[in-house]
């Protein structure tokens, strides 16, 4: 059994708590946050407090926080030499405070509180700094059901910056889409399987083969035509970068 005290109470935390609560050999001792408010609605699940020097002894301390947060929490913990990971895509190993054991426990997807997530489905990036701790890492992904991956802090920065290209921005995209659509009144889940349809692709071939579309073929009548329809500037500044971003890939 491996024992966990989970800290923090946003998105990954949540669902970090409901993964971890399912899984058979997994035990979250205790879910801390300074507003208890945000956690009342687990109380009757697991042991909450707001209180850091309560924390009981447990083999992973996951510091699911924000970015800012991590190496200034971690200097708090009223411990020395537990092994404390956090759950960041950018945020180096190093910058937790080296009083206790190091470690990365990354699940590499987009988290909303109340969407839910097949867990099983995630991959796991994980890093530690001491192979005993690695393996109690890997166990617990295993635990969840997830593929884990050995990654270490560039390659992770690395993966979270691609991850912001293919999640973060490509929302923005649908969202401008969106726009552009109910402005016509176009009911945007016309759009919904050609979304599926993208996705699909390139689980079966490579980006660079499942592009398509007026800037590929270097249709310059199709261009134009799209340039003259976009009434918002910087809309138009995004379709014109990426059509040339396209033709650059694509020699044309």
């Amino acid at each position: 059994m491996i024992t966990v005290c989970l800290l923090g109470a946003g998105n990954v935390a949540t669902h970090l708590f409901k993964a971890f609560n399912n899984a058979e050999h997994v035990s979250v001792l205790q879910w801390f946050n300074r507003d208890l408010k945000k956690l009342s609605t687990y109380k009757n699940d697991v042991l909450i407090t707001n209180n850091i020097d309560t924390l009981k002894h447990a083999d992973v301390y996951v510091l699911a926080v924000s970015d800012d947060a991590i190496a200034d929490f971690s200097s708090q913990l009223p411990f020395e030499n537990r092994f404390v990971v956090h759950t960041s895509g950018s945020v180096n190993v190093y910058d937790m405070d080296k009083k206790n054991r190091r470690g990365v426990f990354y699940p590499l997807q987009t988290f909303s509180k109340d969407i839910p997530v097949t867990f099983k489905e995630v991959p796991i990036c994980i890093e530690a700094l001491d192979k005993s701790d690695l393996n109690i890492l890997k166990h617990l992904a295993e635990n969840l059901g997830c593929s884990w991956y050995k990654i270490n802090t560039e390659q992770r920065q690395t993966l979270h910056l691609s991850a912001v290209f293919v999640n973060n921005f490509t929302n923005q995209l649908y969202r401008i889409a969106h726009e552009i659509s109910d402005a016509k009144s176009i009911n945007f889940d016309i759009l919904k399987p050609l979304i599926l349809e993208t996705a699909r692709k390139v689980q079966e071939t490579s980006p660079y083969m499942a592009q398509t579309g007026p800037a590929k073929r270097n249709d310059k009548k199709t261009i134009k035509r799209h340039l003259k329809l976009l009434e918002n500037e910087q809309h138009k500044a995004i379709y014109e970068l990426l059509t040339q971003s396209i033709k650059n890939t694509h020699g044309r």
